[in-house]
């Protein structure tokens, strides 16, 4: 989707804006359209699901776009984004024109489609390796493209009592449920704490989504937990620079979750159980990454950081925002990205 306001894809607009910044003119073919908030240099084409169009038309809407972006322009190169399809729809007429093209993929989902993609691009790009769950002939690491001037630290004052957050999905894959757990551990310390998670569930995780509330509400936390549902990227910051930590719960094998990277963007401690932060986090792993689905690690290991003075709290988050700026900055994403386009090596 190019929407500047959906609350799960609304970072694709900052990605197209920064590529745009490198280019002379960027077409963007989208599933779908919302607010669109782009570059003058850019030009937006919706397939249509926004429409309610059937995916036999999307699948013409699709051809005649690109047809006619290739008949009106020269295109340098092509860059396909967490639609495989797309890839697959596009490669025998960019081949036929020498246009190079690249796919983005991250996600644990291997499927047909994506195995077909991977043969027919010229590369492969993900956050890392254990972001790409097929072959690794074709893979181009170039971290996750976290917009740092969005999501940065401010004056904001954490909330009293701490705030412990969430953000995304409200789905079975995220283990929420051991956040749960691991707040009424704490509760039951006499920690004055609160938690908010932000996100909704998609139709099919209703149920979870529902089984969670009835989780707090069994356990007595309501005053403690809050469901807040989902918010814009933009207004996502202000959750970030209110907390005093967040929390991914999801599995050990995860790929980088982008919220992680976001939080410690807004100079916030994240802790997760998924072993591909090893090297963001670096030095700070004992504290930051605990055990999968295990509530009793993740809430000690919340108390060890709610016990830390001030002074190694700041030298923590400091390095965590640098290593995000490093390893993840949409900056640096943009310059590798145009360095694939050009056929050059990334390093």
């Amino acid at each position: 989707a190019t929407d500047y306001d959906d609350p799960i894809l609304g970072f694709a607009t900052g990605w197209v804006n920064a590529l745009a910044r490198l280019y002379d003119q960027v077409f963007v073919i989208t599933m779908r359209a919302g607010r669109v908030c782009v570059t003058p240099n850019v030009t937006v084409y919706s397939v249509g699901k926004e429409k309610g169009y059937s995916e036999v038309r999307r699948v013409f809407e699709f051809y005649r776009i690109l047809v006619k972006i290739l008949r009106q322009q020269r295109i340098d190169a092509c860059f396909s984004h967490m639609i495989p399809v797309f890839t697959v729809l596009a490669a025998p007429l960019l081949r036929v024109r020498r246009i190079p093209l690249i796919t983005w993929y991250a996600h644990r989902q291997l499927t047909t489609t994506l195995k077909l993609a991977h043969h027919l691009s010229d590369r492969m790009v993900s956050i890392n390796e254990n972001s790409y769950p097929y072959k690794k002939d074709k893979l181009v690491c170039t971290g996750h493209g976290i917009d740092t001037e969005l999501f940065c630290p401010d004056s904001t004052m954490p909330d009293d009592p701490p705030l412990l957050l969430s953000v995304g999905r409200l789905s079975p894959i995220k283990n929420l449920e051991v956040l749960i757990d691991a707040v009424e551990i704490l509760h039951k310390k006499g920690l004055r704490l609160q938690c908010v998670l932000v996100g909704d569930a998609p139709e099919h995780d209703r149920k979870y989504a529902d089984a969670l509330k009835e989780r707090v509400q069994a356990k007595g936390l309501e005053g403690t937990i809050r469901f807040v549902g989902a918010v814009s990227n933009r207004d996502v910051v202000l959750w970030y620079r209110r907390c005093t930590a967040h929390i991914n719960c999801a599995p050990a094998n995860n790929a980088v979750d982008k919220a992680v990277l976001e939080a410690m963007a807004c100079g916030k401690p994240s802790f997760t159980s998924a072993q591909s932060f090893s090297e963001t986090i670096g030095r700070w792993a004992e504290i930051l990454i605990f055990r999968e689905r295990n509530a009793e690690d993740l809430a000690q290991k919340i108390e060890i950081l709610l016990g830390m003075d001030t002074q190694n709290q700041m030298v923590m988050v400091t390095d965590l925002r640098e290593a995000v700026l490093a390893m993840h900055s949409l900056k640096e994403l943009g310059e590798k990205m145009a360095m694939l386009f050009c056929g050059h090596a990334v390093v």
